[in-house]
């Protein structure tokens, strides 16, 4: 196989005319590959994944071909996907109000272009969730654009298909995941387009790195929430001092082992099955 990508989790090789997307234990911080690896994160997020793809089939098709016919070395951390051509908008669903999300809004009362009520504080549940999306950088960061600026990009039908498919896994996500006493404040979805001209929906989906997870019985809006997430790095990661530029710090043995708990914890709770590696 021929390795097409390495990116800051997964690695794409192409092997005939499908893909094979391997998942490592790489943890990213700031866009910053962080030197350190959290045990399992790779087999945890694509067997998540997995289970929510088959969950969401109606609402979209997804890319996966196989979640067995990959190496054996990589066996639970990779999937055998179709080729698609990936369209260039993040698809960021909010419940809650965090993370950019809120930076946005302290500055304008607005997250791409939604308006908000006024007065909303850290964490605060939304109205109804809203479609924040962001574009898809390959350097730098991913800025916000708005709905008329995903329109503009691909066409109004896409548009409107592909918002309406991120607001319904995002629904579909939040509403399993609150019976099993965890809160989605929000997720990230990428879709690509199949030779056919199929929107198909690929990369990850619901799992610990595209998504906010916290406990349902710990949330409470004006302050920072007890993280089910990739969120519990950057904020350790945020009391150092270091320029977020590579290689960045070494993660301690405790916040390695603390954020594999967490992913393990989301996991279990979603599936209802015990995590055994």
């Amino acid at each position: 196989m021929e390795l097409l990508h390495s990116g800051k989790v997964r690695d794409v090789y192409a092997d005939g005319d499908d893909l094979v997307l391997v998942a490592s234990d790489r943890v990213s911080v700031y866009d910053v590959v962080l030197p350190t690896e959290v045990p399992d994160k790779g087999k945890i997020l694509t067997q998540l994944s997995l289970w929510w793809f088959d969950r969401l089939a109606d609402v979209m098709p997804n890319h996966v071909i196989s979640a067995t016919d990959v190496p054996a070395e990589w066996a639970g951390r990779a999937i055998r996907v179709r080729r698609l051509e990936m369209l260039p908008v993040e698809w960021i669903a909010r419940g809650y109000l965090a993370g950019l999300g809120l930076a946005e809004y302290r500055k304008s009362g607005t997250v791409s272009g939604v308006a908000l009520p006024a007065g909303l504080a850290e964490a605060s549940r939304l109205p109804e969730p809203i479609f924040t999306p962001t574009t898809k950088a390959t350097e730098g960061h991913d800025e916000f654009i708005t709905y008329d600026d995903v329109v503009a990009e691909i066409g109004a039908d896409t548009a409107a298909r592909l918002k309406a498919a991120t607001l319904e896994v995002y629904r579909r996500g939040a509403t399993v995941a609150a019976r099993r006493g965890i809160v989605i404040a929000d997720t990230k979805l990428e879709f690509g387009r199949a030779p056919d001209g199929t929107l198909v929906l690929a990369d990850e989906v619901l799992t610990p790195d595209s998504s906010r997870f916290w406990p349902t019985d710990g949330w409470a809006p004006g302050r920072p929430q007890n993280s089910l997430d990739k969120q519990f790095v950057r904020d350790w990661s945020a009391t150092l001092d270091w320029d977020r530029t590579a290689p960045g710090p070494e993660i301690p043995d405790e916040i390695v082992e603390a954020t594999r708990a967490r992913y393990v914890e989301v996991y279990e709770r979603l599936t209802g099955t015990t995590w055994t590696g």
